[in-house]
């Protein structure tokens, strides 16, 4: 390890993928930050061993991408308010004294709807497909933006009651069920939460859940419109995009939380939306 720089990195397994690397490489460069970023390949039994080393010889903060994000929530010390409410870490800030853990990932996603997209999101009915960790990880932050309802729909109906639940609200304004239960007119946001986007495929949203003035928003980015993004435009929505905002954003997020200093994330999307191959991780 320098000793010269600061030590961040991402850590996953596998992670040989990530655009972590270039994205905090280009807010270090824009900031004037001094710092080296870099990958940890890590399997899951390694996990822990492997933060406490890299937070004694002095690592200053990694990103927590799959399969990790949970176990990051284990191992923190103390965690931040929205990570102890989506229940995954994405983001450790490292120092002699504490681990803190803390989640991005739905700061990112308001982020790029409301500044980058234009999206008001007060008043607004939305859909998350899926009630996996990428759900559960945007729910409050978009609850703090009072939507008029939020619904959740995945496969197995028990587990989107489950996640709603969790985020109960007291005007009943999120509510969980299976896909073919979702139905009820259009929404204004459909949210695809799925990981079906990276095998080809588009999760089960009711057609009657769309229309020209709903923004689909795809959590997966792809180097091409991803099958959920092909769905959308087919059935006439007007703006469908891909993840690459939420991706940025999140990271953004962290770089802030590590330095002071919030980048500017626009020369970094244009840089990445010219099209990469797919993936949801960091």
């Amino acid at each position: 390890m320098s000793e010269t720089l600061d030590q961040y990195g991402v850590i996953g397994h596998p992670v040989a993928h990530s655009w972590s690397p270039l994205i905090h490489g280009m807010f270090a460069r824009q900031t004037g930050q001094a710092l080296d970023y870099r990958l940890h390949d890590v399997p899951p039994e390694r996990f822990r061993e492997y933060v406490l080393d890299f937070a004694a010889r002095g690592g200053r903060g990694l990103n927590v991408t799959v399969p990790h994000k949970v176990a990051a929530a284990e191992l923190a010390s103390e965690l931040t308010g929205r990570a102890r409410r989506a229940g995954a870490v994405n983001t450790l800030m490292l120092d002699a004294e504490r681990i803190l853990g803390d989640n991005t990932d739905g700061a990112g996603l308001v982020r790029d709807l409301c500044s980058n997209l234009g999206l008001t999101i007060a008043q607004r009915r939305i859909l998350i497909a899926g009630a996996g960790g990428a759900a559960r990880g945007v729910m409050a932050p978009l609850l703090a933006l009072n939507p008029l309802e939020i619904v959740i729909a995945a496969r197995v109906a028990e587990r989107a009651r489950a996640l709603a639940a969790d985020f109960s609200e007291p005007d009943g304004a999120v509510r969980g069920c299976a896909f073919e239960e979702s139905g009820g007119g259009r929404f204004d946001l459909v949210i695809n939460a799925t990981s079906a986007s990276l095998h080809g495929e588009v999760p089960p949203v009711a057609e009657s859940a769309v229309d020209a003035a709903t923004l689909c928003y795809d959590m997966a980015y792809s180097r091409t419109d991803t099958p959920f993004v092909r769905w959308a435009l087919a059935r006439g929505c007007q703006r469908a995009v891909q993840g690459w905002g939420m991706l940025v954003e999140q990271a953004a997020e962290s770089f802030h939380i590590w330095r002071g200093v919030r980048p500017d994330t626009g020369p970094v999307l244009a840089l990445l939306a010219g099209g990469h191959p797919a993936s949801t991780a960091s």
